[in-house]
């Protein structure tokens, strides 16, 4: 690639072979959450993440490849826009890499990013709209998968409500498989969401197990929806289901007397998308 030369000139590429060197002790770090608070910023791994990401407009701190990355016309564009960013590129051993990543086999490209909330006061939902509200979530990979399940629906984001697991975790980040960079998230505490909520013009609906209409037989048309999920052990709050203009169920043929997190998001925004989400090529 013509890039080469440029990526690789002094101070555009720095060369890392050392644990003990203090940029790698920073992005290490990002793996507990109150650094990655304090610098407000994550950890995603592989090349196409990356990419995503980038082509997404997120703003991009750090790039980390390892040595056999060089000479990839991919890894090295990638580093050319990292550059041409203002951020800065970090060749590195294989060693320093499964440091980083804390795995045996690490993805070949580490991205450090700048973490994005889209303000919960700016959020005002059209006719067609479907957001998901999640009640103190706090599995990673729940919350990974819902947030690919709602990026696949398409959906239009997610609100974290309360004490949720962090959506920029290195595990929440995985099971997201990139949907992370298309799909907005919003937080906040629950008396904020409810202020919110009462200026929501559509349909509320959350999953109860009190609930006493088919999550099948709900006319979701007629505006926006907002779903509320609750947390996986204890479900929706009380003040959080008292919101809800329906309360509705997912039956269970089963023994079973519920479905995990994520597997009746995903049931739910499914039968919505049905009614409320504009038809696709893939769908209609």
């Amino acid at each position: 690639m013509s890039g080469e030369k440029d990526i690789r000139a002094p101070g555009r590429v720095k060369e890392v072979t050392s644990l003990s060197n203090p940029l790698i002790k920073e992005i290490k770090a990002l793996a507990l959450k109150k650094y990655r608070d304090r610098e407000r910023t994550f950890m995603a791994e592989g090349l196409k993440l990356v990419l995503d990401a980038l082509d997404a407009g997120w703003t991009i701190r750090t790039l980390i490849y390892a040595k056999a990355g060089r000479g990839n016309a991919t890894v090295e564009k990638a580093a050319a826009r990292t550059v041409a960013a203002g951020g800065l590129v970090l060749e590195v051993s294989e060693k320093v890499l499964s440091a980083v990543t804390r795995r045996d086999n690490p993805q070949m490209v580490v991205g450090v990013f700048e973490q994005r909330y889209r303000p919960l006061e700016e959020i005002r939902p059209a006719a067609g709209d479907v957001w998901v509200a999640l009640d103190r979530v706090r599995d990673p990979g729940n919350l990974g998968t819902i947030i690919r399940t709602v990026d696949a629906v398409g959906a239009r984001g997610v609100v974290l409500v309360g004490e949720c697991t962090d959506p920029f975790s290195i595990e929440t980040v995985r099971a997201t498989m990139g949907s992370l960079f298309s799909v907005p998230l919003a937080r906040a505490e629950e008396e904020a969401f409810l202020a919110w909520r009462k200026d929501f013009a559509g349909l509320v609906v959350g999953t109860h197990l009190k609930g006493a209409v088919d999550f099948r037989k709900l006319d979701y048309s007629s505006g926006p929806v907002l779903l509320l999920m609750g947390n996986e052990q204890q479900g929706l709050a009380d003040r959080l289901a008292q919101s809800c203009d329906r309360l509705v169920r997912i039956p269970q043929a089963g023994r079973a007397d519920s479905l995990n997190l994520a597997v009746a998001t995903g049931v739910m925004l499914y039968e919505i998308r049905r009614a409320a989400l504009p038809a696709t090529p893939e769908t209609a």
